[in-house]
């Protein structure tokens, strides 16, 4: 007979799981709201000194989700890698879906107990796959959303404004999942 309390941390975990994959979706449909708002002068201008452009930006965070599954949850698809030279924002934005939607998979699994650690890089220590996991992914994301937003302006490129306060708007993004 299981316990009360086994049925019970069950319960919790699938929670977790269910409400960190809608939070994922909401934070990629904020990375596909700024690709699809960026002007298309922007994605590959070349910003002074030695900074990515935006393009390595989406490129990097779609290739960072990749390393993520590949060594937290092995048993799934990893995504293809995108070229942060040659990638479009047709390109980005596909492998960003994919990318999220194998996250989630990872997130849900993470809910249902079958991966117990989140692998970040090879040379950081492991974490709980839970809450740590999902606040680290959703802190990533959100410093390379910042840093797009503010090399576009930079660049003289800046997106409009109902796109950088939708962004905050993170009631409207979970009902849109």
């Amino acid at each position: 007979m299981v316990s009360d309390d086994r049925v019970r941390q069950h319960e919790i975990s699938t929670q977790f799981g269910q409400d960190a994959v809608r939070i994922f979706a909401a934070n990629d449909r904020m990375n596909q709201i700024l690709i699809e708002h960026l002007d298309p002068a922007a994605w590959t201008a070349k910003p002074p000194g030695k900074v990515r452009t935006i393009a390595a930006i989406f490129t990097h965070v779609h290739n960072v989700r990749a390393k993520w599954v590949r060594l937290s949850a092995p048993h799934l698809k990893v995504p293809r890698l995108l070229n942060r030279a040659r990638c479009t924002r047709e390109e980005a934005s596909a492998g960003l879906a994919e990318s999220a939607a194998r996250c989630a998979e990872m997130l849900a699994d993470a809910g249902e107990g079958r991966i117990e650690i989140f692998r970040r890089d090879g040379w950081a220590p492991p974490w709980p796959a839970g809450l740590e996991m999902l606040s680290y992914m959703l802190s990533h994301e959100a410093h390379h959303r910042g840093q797009v937003c503010m090399l576009a302006h930079q660049l003289g490129f800046p997106l409009p404004k109902k796109v950088t306060s939708g962004m905050w708007s993170w009631e409207t993004l979970l009902k849109r999942g």
